[in-house]
């Protein structure tokens, strides 16, 4: 019985050694890989992409006048071929 004792303490000693060693690797590694990214991002910094001003000519016209007329002709057109589509009889 005592072996057995024994058997088990020092597999719960093996267990915990393992989990610490395994818990400081993976610390060590996110440390490290953050180290690295650190000094890439200040090495290769990224690219500042200027955007386009969208074209307001347009916008304001529609706005000020209410919907464009090819907008409200398309609309129309897509109405009546429903309608056509689906007339009862």
């Amino acid at each position: 019985m005592e072996h057995l004792t024994q058997l088990f303490i020092d597999a719960g000693i093996l267990m915990l050694t393992g989990m610490v060693f395994v818990f400081a690797f993976l610390g060590l590694l996110v440390i490290f890989i953050n180290n690295v990214l650190l000094k890439l991002a200040n090495a290769y910094p990224d690219p500042i992409i200027q955007s386009k001003r969208p074209a307001r000519a347009n916008n304001a016209k529609v706005s000020q006048q209410g919907v464009s007329p090819s907008i409200v002709a398309a609309i129309s057109s897509a109405v009546s071929q429903y309608r056509q589509q689906h007339r009862k009889k």
